[in-house]
């Protein structure tokens, strides 16, 4: 059974940077597509960003796009979120999220994806 552990969540300051990281336990995700989505407060889950197994491919909700970088280090079954830029709309609980399907662009729905962390806050305020 795969566990998903998330860390690296906090409270930071506007313009302020974190990274998330999200350890896989129990399977090998290196061919996995793995994604990190987030749920503002008294707001639905919502897509932030995805990656290919490899690692080649990405995809970014517009919202995050040239803030955040998503990659992975196969080798360590982890994948990471680095966040810059921070706004505080960007507020919330942190998930990470891997799917048996193949990396599309398509995959930004959390009932795409079939295994789920615990989730971590990120809190960006002054």
């Amino acid at each position: 059974q795969v566990q998903l552990v998330e860390s690296g969540g906090g409270s930071v300051q506007p313009g302020g940077s974190l990274r998330l990281s999200c350890t896989a336990s129990g399977q090998t995700l290196s061919t996995n597509t793995m994604a990190w989505f987030r749920q503002p407060p008294g707001k639905e889950r919502e897509f932030v960003a995805a990656i290919s197994g490899s690692g080649g491919s990405t995809n970014y909700a517009d919202s995050v796009k040239g803030r955040f970088t998503i990659s992975r280090d196969n080798a360590k079954n982890t994948q990471y979120l680095q966040m810059t830029t921070l706004r505080p709309e960007d507020t919330g609980v942190y998930y990470c999220a891997a799917t048996l399907k193949g990396f599309t662009t398509h995959l930004v729905f959390w009932r795409h994806y079939d295994y789920w962390g615990q989730g971590t806050q990120v809190a960006v305020s002054s």
